[in-house]
């Protein structure tokens, strides 16, 4: 089979002009990056206010495993299947980051015959959003340390300076590091270390953000240390955000480009699905509804990460509502989850199929809590059997009343998953319930991770170290207690050990620290380790990635 670079470049794209004008947008409203990619202008975006919005579509999945669920490529395999029965539609996704991509994971521009392109480009730089958003997040910081430097007016403490450094790369030696070092001219030594771009509240505030006065609102409300008696200090406090606004001025204006089959999609912003919300940019998907009959998008991970972010932190403060989701679910993904290793799931297991169903069935049911229809998208691989692609669709008939439909859209393209396309349609155009959010904003804190932890994780309880639990009272006390929490956890299990797999119950969620993300919104919840710098494996895909003989990239994914 040829690889997902080959397919994309075999591709015949169109003008992105064309694209833009399918959905009623005028050249003279984009702003170009070569032939294939660009930017809608602000004013466009403005100008949709008040036109009517199409149906949205939310894809999810089960909790990932090293054998693959496909939940990007299923949401491209959709769009382009939505188009094809004649439904105006808008894929929003959210923008790959460099390290994963010289990392472990490689590309994030769906794969096979399901793919945005010029695929290239998307995973290479792009249009600069993220270098944008890495540059102003180092102008807050070189701000910060220029404040203390001359004076420090504010009072900052040296000793609680929350705000770390990014990079849009994998890079373990930069966790923590020691900065300032080589005498009084270079400012005031203490313990720093950097972050990777995604990780940044810049990024989350960026995706979040409404319009322009919203972004630089929101990033003046960004808390980034604290006075020597305890007082927030926050990035209007030291006039960082004016500056910081115009550096993600361009970067703000949402990305255009197509996929294999020439269908739209905006594809804008990329925080953390862990520590942020890990969705698409508001203003992508609002313009997306504002342009299609649909839009097609999806939250990071699994749904007990991504579909709830999506639902109580992205809907909540957006004013969205999803009127169907997709569950992306493998039959190896599933035999993984009822223990099978990797190596042995070429072979056929209705066993473990059916062991590891449970896992399918917990996210139908949290899906469900939120008032939302759902269907199953099984993402067919040559592996697969007939047998256990029955017993699949059986055990979601029979047991969660639910549809399951084999889609082959890596190998079809659109064609693959048009009887997908036809249920979801079904279900967005069906009764509607209202939207119900896992808690209210009133709960306290402490709560609201309680709610999460046991209505959707299966949980017995909580336990709340004392400094997670010292720092949740000060937010409460501070006026921060009625913010979403965005928990952070690893996203291969129900609970915090990455290990326990399938639908364990009657575990504790220990929260092991929290942090303020006061600009975007929420409050995060750290349950376990969490690794907001990643580190490059033993051989990583960067080895692999050349320039051949005619300048073309080769490698990458």
């Amino acid at each position: 089979m040829p690889s997902d670079i080959e397919i994309a470049r075999a591709a015949t794209l169109k003008p992105i002009t064309e694209v833009a004008a399918r959905i009623g947008i005028p050249d003279e409203a984009l702003h170009h990056y070569g032939k294939h990619i660009a930017k809608i202008d602000h004013g466009f975006i403005k100008g949709l206010e008040g036109k009517p919005e199409g149906k949205l579509v939310l894809v999810t999945a089960i909790s990932p495993t090293p054998a693959g669920e496909g939940k990007t490529t299923t949401t491209v395999g959709l769009g382009d299947a939505l188009n094809r029965i004649g439904k105006k539609t808008v894929m929003c996704l959210r923008e790959p980051s460099l390290g994963p991509c010289f990392g472990m994971k490689g590309g994030a521009a769906g794969g096979g015959q399901a793919q945005v392109v010029p695929m290239e480009q998307i995973n290479l730089h792009f249009t600069g959003d993220f270098h944008a958003i890495t540059s102003a997040h180092s102008l807050a910081a070189a701000l910060i340390d220029n404040h203390v430097y001359w004076a420090n007016e504010l009072n900052i403490d040296v000793r609680r300076i929350h705000w770390r450094r990014v990079v849009d790369m994998n890079d373990r030696a930069l966790r923590a590091i020691t900065q300032s070092l080589g005498g009084v001219a270079n400012g005031f030594p203490r313990e720093d270390g950097f972050d990777i771009t995604v990780a940044s509240e810049v990024m989350a505030v960026f995706c979040l953000a409404r319009d322009l006065d919203d972004l630089e609102a929101r990033l003046g409300r960004i808390v980034i240390a604290e006075t020597r008696d305890r007082k927030p200090v926050t990035l209007a406090d030291v006039k960082a955000t004016g500056a910081m606004t115009v550096l993600l001025k361009d970067a703000l204006q949402p990305n255009l480009v197509q996929t294999l089959e020439g269908n739209p999609a905006l594809i804008h912003g990329g925080p953390f699905a862990n520590i942020a919300h890990g969705c698409n940019s508001v203003i992508a998907t609002r313009a997306g509804l504002k342009l299609g009959d649909y839009v097609v998008t999806e939250a990071g991970f699994g749904a007990d990460l991504g579909a709830e972010k999506f639902i109580d932190i992205k809907c909540r403060q957006a004013g969205l509502k999803p009127s169907a989701v997709v569950i992306v679910a493998t039959v190896r993904a599933l035999k993984m989850h009822g223990g099978v290793s990797k190596k042995e799931l070429g072979s056929e297991n209705i066993d473990a199929l059916e062991k590891g169903f449970a896992n399918l069935a917990r996210h139908v049911a949290n899906v469900r809590s939120f008032g939302l229809p759902v269907v199953i998208g099984v993402n067919h691989f040559y592996a697969d059997t007939d047998a256990e692609h029955a017993k699949l669709k059986e055990l979601c008939r029979d047991q969660l009343q639910v549809e399951a439909i084999t889609c082959k859209h890596w190998a079809e393209g659109g064609a693959g998953a048009e009887a997908l396309a036809q249920a979801v349609v079904k279900l967005a155009e069906g009764e509607q319930k209202p939207l119900a959010f896992a808690y209210e904003t009133e709960t306290k804190l402490t709560d609201k991770v309680r709610t999460i932890a046991t209505k959707l994780y299966g949980a017995a309880d909580i336990q709340v170290e004392s400094k997670a639990a010292t720092k949740l009272a000060q937010f409460e006390k501070d006026g921060y207690g009625n913010l979403p929490v965005c928990m952070a956890k690893t996203q291969y299990s129900f609970s915090t050990d990455p290990n326990l797999m399938g639908a364990p119950s009657g575990h504790t969620i220990a929260v092991r620290d929290v942090r303020l993300s006061a600009g975007a919104g929420f409050v995060v919840v750290i349950c376990g380790e969490i690794m907001t710098m990643p580190g490059l494996p033993k051989v990583p895909a960067s080895e692999g990635i050349h320039l051949d003989a005619n300048g073309q990239i080769e490698g990458l994914f």
